[in-house]
């Protein structure tokens, strides 16, 4: 078997959990073509208030659901449900707690009804995550980040896990789309990530700031350590970033062959 095997995932949207868009159908073609190449696959999104839980069949995981996130200084518990993907015989794993995802149906992601949160909900669903996969005694040899909302992961795993067992030697790898938010996050994000173990010097170029779209993901690239260009039209000024940090990038793939382009990536890197 090559080696990167193991590929985490950290995914803003998968079909059919959400509205179809190229985002959220390459989420789920990907994380099924990588299984049936013979890579193992962990998903993770969160729960938005738009899923329907009893026709996607979700239910919550008891053994992994119970511990309280810290988030400038408030307690939130973290819930955890998961579905199967029948076509793919793949289990979802959902983040979820109702500070920041509403109960019941909803007709608009919670991104967009409160945008105000965005910079917590991301952090929320990132820790959410990234605990999970340790209590699963899992250990990922990619971690592939796809989304805004999990932008930050990169920034968590170089400096908050980067001695925890589970994330040592991972490697991690950001997807460029077209997916941009309108407005920023807020301006005490830097404090937030310091409190969360951030080293001071990393989050000090932030501070203050309101992060854009576009500041977000050329955090999320200086972090990484690979970019892959996943939407024929990301804009210009993040592939130019891309190209210029000189990390391994993989050129937009096309929709043809791109199964094969993500796996040979993976196991070059």
């Amino acid at each position: 078997m090559a080696e990167n095997n193991k590929i985490l995932y950290i995914n803003q949207e998968i079909n059919p959990y959400v509205a179809e868009s190229f985002r959220s159908m390459l989420a789920r073609g990907l994380h099924q073509g990588m299984q049936e190449a013979g890579f193992e696959v962990r998903t993770f999104m969160p729960k938005y208030a738009i899923i329907n839980e009893r026709k996607n069949q979700l239910h919550e995981v008891i053994r992994l659901s119970g511990m309280n996130i810290i988030i400038d200084d408030s307690d939130h518990p973290l819930i955890i449900k998961v579905a199967t993907l029948q076509t793919a015989r793949m289990q979802v794993y959902f983040i979820f707690n109702d500070d920041y995802f509403q109960k019941g149906m909803a007709k608009e992601l919670e991104t967009v009804v409160s945008p105000e949160d965005n910079d917590e909900r991301s952090i929320f669903f990132i820790r959410g995550s990234l605990e999970t996969v340790k209590k699963l005694r899992w250990i990922p040899d990619v971690v592939h980040c796809q989304g805004w909302i999990g932008a930050l992961t990169p920034f968590y795993l170089k400096y908050v896990y980067k001695d925890d067992p589970t994330y040592t030697n991972v490697k991690i790898v950001v997807s460029l789309f077209n997916d941009k938010f309108e407005g920023t996050l807020d301006e005490r994000l830097a404090d937030k990530l310091k409190m969360d173990g951030v080293p001071t010097s990393k989050v000090k170029p932030i501070k203050g700031k309101s992060i854009d779209y576009y500041e977000l993901m050329k955090l999320a690239m200086d972090a990484s350590d690979a970019i892959c260009i996943a939407e024929p039209d990301v804009e210009a000024e993040l592939i130019e970033y891309a190209r210029a940090t000189g990390k391994p990038l993989m050129e937009y793939p096309g929709e043809e062959n791109y199964i094969e382009a993500y796996a040979n990536f993976y196991r070059s890197i």
